[in-house]
């Protein structure tokens, strides 16, 4: 076989672990021509290479300037932000290179489709960094299975638990659970055909320190996922219950498997009774699971073979990660109405939306993230409120209303069905003015009539009423009723909403009897 040149981008804590196996795989290797390295942090690079000086020593290990150059390889291994995987691998792909991404592949299952897709176009070995495949003790618990050794499995169940570094980029599902999974589902050899998930977040808002994953498989198997990086010690264990006993992986132990041969017997074929017995070490082959991995990885370039974790099983894992997701937020959902507010389960509501109390959030809505609704509000169907939008409180929003970031409902107004709020003046498809919103301000108790139109960066005055289909372009005052295209005022309003009739600038409410005075074009109510 040729040569070939392997690189590295991302050295950060994990990606220096991976630096060190590599430099261990070409000390022996001779098939690897030279090890370039890159991270967009220019002193990390530098940093290794002086720590691992003696480890490099007569090997061709050198620092890129920039990722351009690592084009020059044949494989690069990534090691960066999950955040970063997925336009890192494509790059990389495209430019017809062998990829190995640490877990996860990308943010979502459509990204690792696209991937896997790019790979086989290209026949180019796309591998993902699931680590606990390549453990010894992993391999040899799969083994025992199929031997039988277990019997019928039961119940799977793992902890992977710490008080550790504490992301704000991920949450712990994404950064912890990948592995469990990635072990589950390889001992079993199948998809779960249920999944539901339960999530706490205490630290960060809307990042998940804590998650446990239940999965439901066919032959009535269960097994479920715990991971926190909010416990008090560090805990790495998964435990496999078969009808003919259990079988325990413990990776903070210096022995990593142990078998349990408890019992179970029916006293007088009634009353159960457990038969215990002291735990038997299963011997494992003591070998670096990175190192294995990494090795892995390079023998599938070298005889060009699918490897183990491929795009497909990191395809697996990402479903199961959605479902989880979808999970929590549905849970999120159903529980608003212990929350005194009520969501129709056809609705969406994004992260870090604030919802007052007695608030009605009805069929085919979506509320943007950063969004806060006042209490007593009721939203009609098909409505979509947000990002950064505050509604207050009793407002109506009827059917078919888009209330945009840069418009504020203040308390009590009513939103005709499809009436329209714009936030840029002068939109085009083809250029960006995001940073143009123009603000509106919707005074309390103002009413929009159906299918009117808010042109942005007008306010509308308290108790104002806007006709239906009307076109609003500049400010409306305080009690004003305005009609017509373009818009224009053609009278006063009484708070209740009656149309008021002055006589020497003073009116009383024919409706309700309240009593208001002209004066310099606008209405003063007289009242306490």
């Amino acid at each position: 076989m040729r040569k070939y040149k392997l690189s590295q981008i991302g050295l950060g804590y994990w990606g220096e672990n991976i630096f060190r196996n590599v430099i261990k795989i070409l000390k022996s290797n001779e098939n690897i021509d030279s090890f370039l390295i890159f991270d967009t942090d220019k002193e990390k690079p530098k940093y290794i290479l002086s720590k691992y000086s003696e480890d490099i020593k007569n090997t061709k290990v050198t620092i890129a300037s920039n990722i351009e150059d690592l084009i020059s390889s044949d494989a690069v291994l990534i090691s960066t932000p999950a955040s970063t995987h997925y336009e890192l691998a494509k790059f990389f792909l495209k430019t017809q290179k062998h990829v190995f991404v640490e877990k996860p592949l990308a943010l979502n299952t459509q990204q690792a489709i696209e991937l896997k897709t790019l790979s086989e176009q290209n026949q180019k070995i796309l591998m993902i960094g699931h680590l606990l495949l390549y453990h010894p003790a992993v391999r040899k618990l799969k083994e025992l299975i199929k031997q039988g050794k277990l019997g019928k499995i039961h119940y799977i169940y793992s902890n992977r638990l710490n008080l550790g570094k504490l992301r704000t980029e991920e949450n712990i599902l994404w950064s912890f659970a990948p592995h469990d999974i990635s072990v589950i589902l390889y001992l079993l050899d199948e998809e779960p055909t249920n999944v539901e998930a339960f999530a706490g977040s205490y630290i960060t808002e809307n990042i998940f320190d804590i998650t446990l994953t239940t999965m439901e498989f066919s032959n009535n198997i269960k097994a479920h996922i715990f991971v926190s990086w909010l416990n008090p010690f560090k805990e790495h264990k998964l435990t496999v219950i078969g009808s003919n006993g259990m079988i325990v992986f413990d990776d903070l132990s210096q022995e990593k498997l142990f078998f349990y041969p408890h019992k179970i017997e029916w006293k007088e074929g009634k009353i159960p009774t457990t038969q215990k017995s002291d735990p038997q070490v299963i011997e494992t082959e003591k070998s670096e699971p990175l190192y294995n991995e990494i090795l892995h990885f390079i023998e599938c370039i070298e005889h060009n073979k699918q490897p183990l974790t491929n795009a497909d099983e990191a395809i697996r894992v990402l479903r199961i990660i959605e479902k989880s997701e979808e999970s929590i937020k549905n849970k999120k959902a159903s529980y608003s109405s212990n929350s005194n507010y009520f969501i129709h389960e056809s609705s969406y509501i994004d992260e870090n939306v604030k919802i007052g109390k007695n608030t009605r959030i009805w069929h085919f809505c979506h509320i943007l993230k950063n969004t806060e609704i006042g209490e007593n509000v009721t939203i009609g169907q098909n409505v979509m409120i947000g990002p950064d939008v505050k509604i207050g409180n009793n407002c109506k929003i009827q059917n078919n209303v888009s209330v945009y970031k840069g418009v504020t409902l203040e308390d009590d107004v009513f939103c005709g069905p499809s009436c329209v709020f714009t936030n840029v003046y002068n939109p085009r498809a083809f250029i960006e003015r995001k940073n143009e919103f123009r603000p509106t301000i919707v005074k309390k108790g103002a009413t929009i009539g159906a299918n009117s139109t808010i042109i942005c960066g007008i306010t509308i005055g308290k108790y104002a009423f806007i006709g239906a289909g009307a076109v609003v372009n500049r400010d409306v005052p305080d009690y004003a009723l305005v009609v017509g295209v373009p818009a224009k005022q053609i009278g006063w309003v009484c708070k209740c909403g009656t149309k008021l009739k002055f006589e020497h600038n003073y009116t009383k409410c024919t409706y309700c009897s309240r009593e208001y005075k002209l004066k310099e074009n606008n209405i003063e109510p007289l009242e306490q």
